[in-house]
């Protein structure tokens, strides 16, 4: 295992001791223990037992709840070096569903563990209902930090939403019982000789790619031990879920990382270059949903301000909402506060001549449908404040390129569609170092540059940076 993984099993590690710990503690508290001199009771076992088995610890290291945090710490320890509970194959079949299985196997082990534990450590006299209760709760914890895909359903990315493309695999193939593929739709189902697969791949899915939201790339393989090298580069670089079903191993002509599973004398061939997916996906939309509820809260009087001014100045609506394309090709309504006279975007074709931006970027100097005395909320960015409700949504991110129009990005080559691979933000590379470039060429690039290197760090970053300038720019928002 390299330093990587090690560094992030150990975050995921202490993380779930946390919260474990942190729920038995608080739910013996204030539900198991029958009263309060209960719990010293206990503690004067464990003194007990300390001055006949292991008089070497310190008496001050004596506590109930210091007990609990070793206990868990061991079982979880346990949990961690078992396959069952770190390793979740997707390429496994599924005829049903397993989740039930999954949580009576946690059940079983924690509370074989835990009552065991209470009973060598002589706790008795607890409340037996509240006791059964929380039996209960920790192996749902343990489930659910189990299965992320679970906590990007509650986060507004469930995985029964996400879609896939088939190409040369029959309707009635038994791999279309892969947990992969069983839990997401499929959306088409192609069929192409081997030898025109390459460019018929590639075309295929960059048009369906600009229409729906595409998540997985499935590619059934009968006489190929190696892809062409256009081919494989497209697929890696392309930020999405690939399979590849091959009669035959097949030998790449790149070093990455992938997962290779033999069944019935197939191979089956997975790598994920999503990377806003799974824990990375979670991380990224806890961080965005907490530090965007704070600046709601601290920005609502402001947000009520510029409502009423916007009302005054020409009436309602104070707000409007743009149709933009999102993570994955799926659009959303993007709310801003409205600076321009009502229905300005219809006059957009009218006005391209006046474009002073390249490829599929529009912007006009001195635009006749800006209102004047609302063109302050541009130049400091206070139109997009209402972004920060997307945020929330699920539909933008406060970091990542931004979001444009669907007639933007029906313009786009393979080379852009990558931007649509991360969720849209607030701000970004861009906006911190160029905004008022009117070369796309330089747009591609930054945003390429975020997907490359995209860290929960990196937004960070950028997000101090940009309150950095914003005194002196007008940064976010397009």
């Amino acid at each position: 295992m390299n330093f990587k993984s090690v560094v992030k099993y150990s975050i995921r590690f202490f993380f779930l001791l946390s919260i474990v710990y942190i729920s038995t503690i608080y739910f013996f508290d204030k539900f198991v223990y029958l009263n309060s001199e209960q719990k010293f009771e206990l503690y004067l076992k464990l003194v007990e037992d300390r001055n006949r088995f292991y008089e070497f610890i310190p008496l001050s290291w004596i506590t109930v709840d210091g007990l609990f945090f070793i206990l868990i710490f061991i079982f979880l320890i346990i949990l961690f070096t078992t396959k069952f509970y770190t390793y979740v194959n997707e390429l496994d079949f599924v005829y049903n569903n397993k989740y039930f299985d999954e949580y009576l196997m946690l059940y079983l082990m924690w509370n074989s563990f835990l009552l065991s534990c209470l009973y060598i450590f002589r706790f008795n006299g607890l409340s037996r209902l509240n006791l059964i209760l929380f039996t209960f709760l920790i192996p749902l914890i343990l489930f659910l930090f189990r299965n992320s895909e679970i906590f990007s359903n509650l986060l507004g990315r469930p995985i029964s939403k996400e879609n896939f493309i088939t190409f040369n695999l029959d309707e009635l193939s038994n791999f279309k019982n892969l947990k992969i593929l069983a839990y997401r739709k499929l959306k088409s189902a192609l069929f192409i000789s081997e030898n025109e697969l390459t460019s018929f791949v590639i075309n295929e899915v960059d048009k369906l790619n600009k229409i729906i939201n595409l998540n997985l790339i499935v590619i059934r393989l009968n006489n190929t031990n190696k892809l062409a090298q256009k081919l494989e580069n497209y697929l890696i670089n392309l930020n999405k879920k690939v399979l590849l079903i091959s009669d035959k191993s097949i030998s790449f002509n790149k070093n990455f990382i992938y997962r290779m599973k033999q069944v019935d004398s197939k191979f089956l061939y997975y790598f994920n270059n999503d990377i806003q997916y799974g824990s990375k996906y979670i991380l990224k939309r806890t961080f965005d949903i907490i530090v965007s509820l704070i600046l709601i809260v601290l920005l609502l009087p402001l947000l009520i301000v510029i409502s009423a001014f916007i009302t005054l100045t020409d009436g309602k609506p104070f707000l409007v909402h743009q149709n933009r394309v999102g993570l994955h090709g799926n659009q959303f309504k993007m709310f801003k506060f409205r600076t321009m006279y009502i229905n300005s975007h219809e006059k957009r074709e009218t006005l391209k001549n006046l474009n002073v931006k390249g490829g599929p970027l529009f912007k006009i100097e001195n635009d006749p449908r800006l209102i004047k005395r609302l063109v302050f909320l541009r130049k400091y960015s206070l139109d997009e404040l209402p972004q920060l409700f997307n945020v929330i949504k699920g539909e933008m991110s406060l970091v990542g390129p931004r979001p444009l129009f669907d007639e933007d990005t029906s313009k786009f080559d393979k080379s852009y569609m990558r931007r649509l691979n991360v969720l849209p933000g607030l701000t970004g590379l861009l906006q911190i170092n160029e905004r008022n470039t009117s070369n796309f060429e330089l747009w591609h690039k930054y945003d390429i540059e975020y997907i490359d290197n995209w860290s929960l760090y990196l937004d960070i970053k950028i997000l101090f940076k940009t309150l950095k300038v914003l005194r002196n720019k007008d940064i976010i928002g397009k």
